[in-house]
Order: structure tokens, then sequence, then C-alpha cells
């Protein structure tokens, strides 16, 4: 008896603590790209990039001297963009790997971003996932983020799991291993990216503020920085796709998201987010209208 509650507690914490099942599972609804080559082309760092003999996957790297980027072939107007990505293990603070939506080529100073970024860590600590939406933003001190973060629910490193990122006429919705982990949705015209975007994939230093603020700074010591992706997504609809081009559907119910999976993300938010931005006392939410609903 003196050890049977102790083991039953273990048993139920692990049991609360296990990933839900979401009931929609797009990393496998919608085919992968045949070759990589299909969908991307090098954007920087080719000497930091090795694409796989068959085309199924992509290796990026970081040292002293580069980073790397790639980026789709095509932009899209709306659709659901996933990848698998295995991520390295050991000292990586002040790295950033990515996988976002962005028009920032096509708008200098004035583009719309959406983000999943893998913020380095030191050993010992996890990585964090940050999730991220610019509207009509740019780099130069002007723009307005719009993060939620997570610690998650399993070791990145250890092998390959799929994130994902759905984007249509209404919403944005973050997915890790198909659990839908945050719903941006539609609030008005000026709060939600509405031009068209290109996929891209990239691993840079960004030790100003990666990794707790940018008090721990990428150690070359420790270099190159290895992100691996494999398994892409890519749904969406071109610009010039005719109106039979629908977006893909957030669920099995076709818009908006299930039961099962408002349970889903109700799992990630309460044990795994360490950061939202409507929340936080420092934020001039002024500047995000949508935090007040």
């Amino acid at each position: 008896m003196d050890l049977f509650l102790p083991c039953l507690l273990f048993v139920m914490l692990h049991w609360s603590n296990a990933q839900p099942s979401p009931g929609y599972y797009p990393s496998y609804r919608f085919r992968p790209l045949r070759g990589f080559d299909r969908g991307f082309n090098n954007l920087w760092g080719p000497e930091h990039q090795s694409v796989s003999g068959d085309q199924s996957s992509v290796t990026i790297w970081l040292d002293r001297n580069s980073g790397s980027g790639f980026k789709s072939i095509r932009p899209f107007r709306n659709g659901y963009f996933g990848a698998s990505i295995k991520l390295q293990p050991g000292y990586t603070a002040g790295v950033i790997t990515a996988f976002y939506l962005s028009n920032n080529q096509a708008h200098p100073g004035f583009h719309d971003e959406v983000d999943i970024e893998f913020l380095g860590t030191t050993p010992g600590k996890p990585y964090t996932l940050q999730t991220n939406v610019y509207v009509r933003g740019s780099g130069d001190g002007n723009i307005i983020g719009r993060e939620m973060k997570f610690h998650l629910w399993f070791d990145p490193t250890a092998g390959f799991h799929n994130y994902g990122i759905l984007w249509n006429p209404n919403e944005i919705i973050f997915f890790v291993d198909d659990v839908p982990i945050r719903q941006y949705p539609r609030k008005s015209a000026g709060t939600f990216p509405q031009r068209p975007m290109w996929l891209y994939g990239s691993i840079w230093d960004a030790s100003s503020w990666a990794t707790e603020d940018g008090k721990y700074r990428a150690d070359y010591r420790y270099q190159p920085f290895v992100a691996r992706f494999t398994r892409f997504i890519v749904r969406g609809c071109a610009p010039s796709a005719p109106p039979r081009c629908r977006p893909a559907p957030s669920s099995s119910y076709g818009a908006g998201l299930s039961r099962r999976q408002f349970a889903a993300m109700g799992w990630a938010q309460r044990h795994f987010m360490v950061y939202n931005y409507c929340r936080d006392p420092k934020r001039d939410h002024s500047l995000t209208p949508e935090c007040r609903s």
C-alpha cells in the first residue's frame, strides 16, 4: 500500500500530460512533395545546405562563416505548410531554426510573416518554440510581434516531429504533431495577413535576443549547428489559382477547429505555453487590438 499511492499518482500525472488525439491529422492528410527541388530553391548559404540524393530531405547548418536558408519557388494566398524537423542537441544558444511564411522580399519594410521558430538553448534546458504573426510590419523597430511561446512535450532533438502552419482567409493555426497549439483568428483586416507569402526555412545567428533575451550567445566552439528537414507538405493556392482552388480545411468539418482539436489545444496551452503576448503587462495592447477580445 505504501508503494501503491505514489505509483498511482505517477501514472495519473503521466496520463494527464500524454498527448491527446486531435482527431484530425493534416500532416498525413496531404501528400508530401516528391522532391525538395520541386518546391524550393536555395535562398542563401548554398555551401551550408545539403539535399539528400533522393530529394526527400535537406540539411542546413550554421557556423561562424554563414547560415543557410531556402525559399519556395512560388508564393501562396493560403494553404497548409508542414515539415518534419529534427534539431541539434547540446549547446545551441543564440541559434534560430525557422520554418515560416513571409513576403518580406516583395514588400520590404512593410511585410507580413507567420513564424515557427526554435530558439536555441543551453544544455539541460528545453528548446523554446516561438510562434509569431507580423502584419504589415518591418524589421527596423516598428514591427509589432504577436508571440506565443511553448516548451514541447518531447525532445525535438531525439527524432523528427511534424510542425505545420495552416493559413486561410479566416484564421492561422499552428500545429505540432497535428495538435493545434495556437489559433490566430482574423479579427480585422488590419490584424491579419492577406497578401501572398512564400514558404521559407532557415538557420541563423540571433544572439542578441534568441536565448533568454540575449543572455547566452552563439558559441562557435560547438559549430556546426545543424537542422534537418524532411517530409515537406505544401498544399496551397497560388495567387493566380482559379476560385475552385479552395483553402486547406482546418478540421474534418472544414472551416474552424473541432471540439477535439479545441480540447487538444487547451491541453497544449495549459501545460506547455510559457509566454502569451496578450498577457504581457509590459506590452502596449493598443497596438494589438485583438487582445481585447
